[in-house]
């Protein structure tokens, strides 16, 4: 695991410091940023990279840590002493003849930083480093330590001194000094640490390029060795065998789960022998032990139990007596309602008595003749009676004389005819109506059957128009939003603010006023979807989820110009509609560095990247508002779903929207329910032809349904017809079957017509009729008595009528005031019986509390004699987490498994301690192969990822690298070519030195001495570019080159240093470097040929300013 953390870490800080430092023609340096981009899509590779180029001078300072101060030689190679001199912070120049030593400074160099031996291609051992005849040699570096980025400023100070002893027989050892020259430090750990922290590599060729680094990879014909020096350059070499040395870990680590699976399946056998042993043995030791502490357990749970109660009482008392000071509280703020409702109802009461007392002084003459109206009334009414009591009586009188009349004259037919006849007759007809009765029923229940028939078909008539209806009311409501996008559409095609709204012209327009009349501090921004526009415009949908009402909003500088804004708003928005969010942040000129907490994905954008903002302040209110930094767009949904419902989602990335709109977390998802931007898209034709498109769908859609709606409603209206029809029918047959029943009764019920004396029935209806003569002559009299009484009525009524009109006029000016009375004398009730209910509350409350203080003294009591007994039976109390119930039971059971085996006895110490050595290799090997099972897992989920990090890594560097080669090259009106193979591994480099298509493209083994050396630099400073390290050393790196070309590299170095002050520069060359300007920057440090005998090599400067320095 901390071999793939390591390699996880140096990899990551490696990319962390890559910077772009570049150096171009001014006529390159003026291309704008998108054509640069377009230049990069048509090189071909990926575009995970973008390469931006500077020109001029740098204005960044000298660097501060890292940087090689001073170096001092003692007995190395063949010098006795070298130096001590300093090197300066820029440009170094170290001149001099061969054999002078500029070999072997930049040797020390690397090995004194703790290089190997065999990397300065000098010696297989450190002891062919010691001068003949001596038995050591030392190397002392200064490195500066300097500013934030200092290396434990506070024990070593601005500078760090690492002192290296050689010993003859090839030890070394290392000494760490601080800038007071006090010993810190003896391990190369801390040195490592330390270059680490520095970032230097000596053991890279591009921090220091040996002249049999450069021969065996620069200069060397083979493809494949270029390509090797451009991965050890990049440290992509050293990456790729991690990889290697990751897998076969892994391979080797799953060999070992496999082993240990075998040896955990018969350790775990053999474990659970050992267990059944122990079990059956070891019981009975712990059933004792554990009933002891069930023992004590029980006694500190009843102390428990009584403790929680204790609390719960006292939590109770506490909450009630807040709620005793709350009631209070509420009784007092109930008597205040009270008293305002009290003195409400008597200034209504007061007014309402002026006004009954006018209206007590009619009420006599009124009550006088209300009395004589119901006088009247009562004996209108009894009249009335009387008169309808002989009505009845006549009407009965005379239904009697029918009656006898019918029976006369029936029984003087029947006395002259035979009987028998009749009834054969009679039983012939009610079996003839009995048969038509059974043939109207079976009608009945096929027209019944019709009828159900009908109504089921009408009733899913109605519900397919039921649900055609809604679709209708859908499509008209859709049809309707379309037309209304349609018009702002349209209107906003000649004004892009219309789509925002009709009145938002104008609006800004009163904006622009209120600010040129100076009453704004700073003119308020908005509305913000009028100031951003997506790069892509197939995510303008996504953004628009994204920001939603924020498109719309305004930002104010201050709250004054807030409340401004809002009186304009006024003007526009009618009251009751919504208006555009308006919020208030300070302005500011620049945009948030929002570096360290934005979310990032190499191939997708944040909502922040993907937008053009010129304004600041807009920015900064998307991001303050909306959080756009750390928000994705992925135009693909399943992409989106996988990236962010991963194990790992990007970092600082709280969701993503989709293309279509959709807004995606890491554990939820939810679709969008717009189709089309409506704010930021920029084709505007097109979105209007598809509304055009879609409300033509829809009107078609509408006559489409108007048509079905038109058949179905003549479907229902022709089946109601029907079933009113048949319900006829119905009717018809049941009245049918109804009255021939009836009949048959009626002929079922006739009896034989009895002898009867026909005299006495005719005397009985002339008595009938002298009686009817009489009722009918008093009912005359009665009703013109009623009539007299009626009129006397209604003169009554008048006056009454007249009376009560005069009241009523005044009760109708009382009226409202009584309504308001009733409400107060409702509202005085409604206080009363609060203040009752509350006083009620108090007194039951304070009863409860009492009780509950008084519980409390006697459980604290209880609690004291408790704990006093379970003292004596456990003095240290123990936390208990069962119920004492629980626990009694759990003792119980216990004893009784005791009783069963105290007979019980065996070797017990024996098999104990064979159980627990079986048991801990079982748990141990068992948690191993866990944890390498996980390991293997978690080692597979990282190699995965970051061995695509690597690629991309790559392609990153090897565009970068023919992006700097190109330009150097056209430096001299060069044109080259390199072309990266990384599965074969070979790197060709192609050169023209002609001009335009004049010349073709040569390999550098066709080119002269001079132009491929020229060409050398050219990849050299390339690699410079895209590779991190304080200082950069090159040994004779114009040994090859012409004046000319000579000249050309210089002048490329030099500027290349000059805008990089930051990063040390140390050249060795054969040449005297005379004509180099004057410059503060540059140091030249002139090494003589050594006589025999000599034994210190004296450096000079060149300029009064560098001895100055290293003064």
């Amino acid at each position: 695991m901390n071999m793939e953390e390591d390699l996880g870490e140096r990899k990551e800080d490696l990319m962390a410091k890559r910077k772009e430092e570049n150096f171009l023609s001014p006529e390159n340096a003026k291309r704008p940023r998108q054509e640069e981009l377009e230049d990069l899509e048509k090189d071909g590779d990926e575009d995970e990279c973008t390469v931006s180029f500077t020109n001029g001078t740098s204005t960044l300072t000298a660097a501060e840590v890292g940087i090689i101060e001073s170096i001092q030689l003692r007995n190395f190679m063949c010098h006795s002493m070298l130096g001590p001199f300093k090197f300066g912070s820029n440009v170094n120049f170290v001149v001099g003849n061969n054999g002078s030593g500029k070999s072997a400074v930049l040797t020390a160099l690397i090995v004194g930083l703790g290089g190997k031996a065999i990397a300065t291609n000098r010696g297989s051992s450190l002891k062919g480093f010691v001068k003949d005849g001596q038995n050591s040699a030392d190397i002392s570096i200064t490195l500066r330590n300097r500013g934030d980025d200092a290396y434990r400023a506070n024990v070593y100070g601005d500078t760090i001194v690492v002192q290296q002893h050689i010993s003859v027989d090839g030890g070394r050892s290392y000494k760490l000094k601080s800038g007071s020259g006090n010993i810190v430090s003896t391990k190369k750990e801390e040195l490592v640490a330390i270059l680490d922290h520095f970032n230097i590599q000596v053991d890279n060729p591009v921090s220091v390029l040996t002249q049999e680094m450069s021969k065996q990879f620069l200069q060397s014909k083979n493809e494949g060795d270029k390509y090797k020096f451009f991965m050890k350059a990049t440290q992509l070499e050293q990456m790729k065998e991690d990889y290697s040395y990751i897998m076969e870990t892994k391979e080797r680590t799953k060999e070992q789960i496999n082993q240990g699976e075998e040896r955990l399946t018969e350790l775990k056998r053999q474990c659970l022998e050992k267990e059944e042993r122990f079990q059956s043995i070891a019981g009975l030791s712990s059933m004792k032990t554990n009933l002891e502490y069930l023992k004590h357990e029980m006694a500190w749970a009843v102390v428990n139990e009584i403790e929680k109660q204790l609390n719960a009482i006292r939590d109770n008392i506490k909450i009630g007596e807040d709620r005793a000071a709350r009631l209070n509280r509420k009784m007092e703020e109930q008597q205040v309602r009270l008293n305002d409702a009290e003195n409400k109802y008597k200034d209504i009461q007061d007014k309402l008595e002026k006004i009954s007392q006018e209206t007590n002084a009619r009420a006599p003459e009124c009550m006088a003749l209300k009395a004589d109206l119901t006088a009247k009334k009562r004996t209108f009414n009894e009249a009335e009676v009387l008169y309808n009591r002989s009505l009845n009586e006549y009407k009965a009188l005379r239904k009697d004389d029918e009656q006898l009349c019918k029976r006369i004259e029936e029984l003087k037919k029947s006395s002259d005819q035979s009987l028998e006849p009749e009834r054969l007759e009679r039983q012939k007809k009610i079996c003839w109506l009995k048969e038509k009765v059974k043939s109207l029923q079976d009608q009945e229940n096929s027209v019944n059957q019709e009828i159900e028939q009908f109504q089921q078909a009408i009733e899913k008539y109605k519900e397919e128009h039921t649900r055609l209806r809604r679709e209708e009311l859908d499509v008209k409501h859709a049809m309707n939003y379309n037309q209304r996008q349609l018009k702002e559409l349209k209107d906003s095609k000649t004004d892009r603010i219309k789509r925002f709204g009709l009145h938002v012209p104008a609006l800004l327009e009163a904006i622009d006023d209120a600010y040129r009349r100076g009453h704004f501090t700073h003119k308020p921004v908005g509305p913000l979807g009028a100031c951003i526009y997506p790069r892509d415009p197939e995510l303008a949908l996504a953004i628009e989820s994204c920001l939603k009402g924020l498109l719309q909003a305004y930002c104010c500088h201050n709250h004054s110009d807030e409340r401004v804004l809002q009186a304009l708003m006024k003007r526009f928005y009618p009251p009751g509609t919504s208006r555009p969010q308006i919020i208030v942040s300070e302005f500011r000129n620049e945009m948030y560095d929002v570096r360290h907490r934005a979310a990032y994905h190499p191939e997708y954008p944040t909502v922040l990247t993907a937008l053009e903002i010129d304004n600041a302040v807009v920015a900064n209110s998307l991001i303050d508002m909306r959080g756009i930094e750390s928000v994705l767009l992925i135009k693909n949904n399943s992409v989106a779903r996988a990236i962010m419902q991963s194990q790992k989602p990007p970092k600082n990335c709280r969701e993503a929207f989709t293309a279509d709109g959709d807004q995606v977390f890491s554990g939820r998802y939810y679709s969008s329910e717009s189709t089309r931007p409506k704010f930021l898209s920029r084709d505007v034709d097109s979105e209007i032809s598809d509304l055009e498109n879609e409300v033509e769908n829809k009107k078609a859609q509408l006559v489409r349904l108007h048509q079905h709606l038109s058949a179905l409603e003549k479907d229902i209206k022709d089946n109601d017809e029907l079933l009113k029809r048949r319900q006829l029918h119905y009717k018809e047959l049941k009245m049918k079957i109804r009255k021939t029943v009836s009949e048959i009764r009626e002929l079922e019920n006739i009896e034989e017509h009895q002898s009867v004396d026909i005299a006495t029935l005719e005397d009985e209806a002339e008595e009938n009729k002298i009686k009817m003569k009489m009722v009918e002559k008093n009912m005359e009299q009665q009703k013109e008595n009623m009539e007299h009484l009626k009129s006397l009525k209604i003169e009554a009524e008048n006056k009454y009528d007249a009376m009560k009109l005069k009241i009523n006029q005044l009760s109708e000016m009382a009226d409202p005031l009584k309504d308001e009375l009733d409400l107060a004398d409702s509202e005085v009730d409604n206080q009363k019986r609060g203040k009752r209910h509350y006083e009620d509350k108090q007194k039951e409350h304070l009863n409860t509390l009492n009780k509950k203080k008084r519980e409390l003294d006697l459980k604290e009591k209880e609690l004291e004699e408790k704990m006093s007994q379970a003292r004596q039976i456990c003095p240290d109390r123990i936390e208990v987490k069962k119920s004492a119930s629980i626990l009694d039971k759990e003792i119980n059971r216990l004893r009784q498994k005791i009783q069963a085996e105290h007979a019980s006895h065996g070797d017990r110490e024996e098999i104990m301690k064979q159980y627990q050595e079986a048991r801990e290799n079982y748990l141990d090997l068992d948690s191993k192969v866990r944890t390498l099972r996980r390991f293997i897992k978690l080692l597979e989920e990282i190699m995965i990822h970051r061995f695509k990090t690597y690629q991309q890594f790559r392609r990153c560097l090897t565009l970068r690298c023919k992006l700097y080669f190109d330009n150097l090259l056209s430096q001299r009106a060069y044109c080259g070519k390199m072309n990266f193979d990384h599965k074969s591994e070979t790197l060709t480099i192609s050169v023209q030195p002609g001009e335009g298509n004049k010349a073709s493209f040569n390999d550098m083994r066709a080119l002269s001495g001079g132009e491929r050396s020229f060409s050398t630099v050219c990849f050299i400073l390339s690699l410079w570019s895209i590779a991190e390290s304080p200082f950069r050393c090159l040994d004779e790196f114009d040994v090859y080159m012409d004046m000319v070309n000579r000249r050309i590299a210089m002048d490329m170095i030099l500027k290349m240093a000059d805008s990089q002050r930051f990063r040390q520069f140390i050249l060795l060359t054969p040449q005297s470097m005379s004509s180099l300007p004057s410059s503060k920057l540059i140091r030249i440090l002139r090494m003589s040929d050594p006589e025999r005998g000599q034994t210190i090599l004296p450096f000079r400067p060149i300029t009064q300013e560098e001895d100055d320095d290293q003064s």
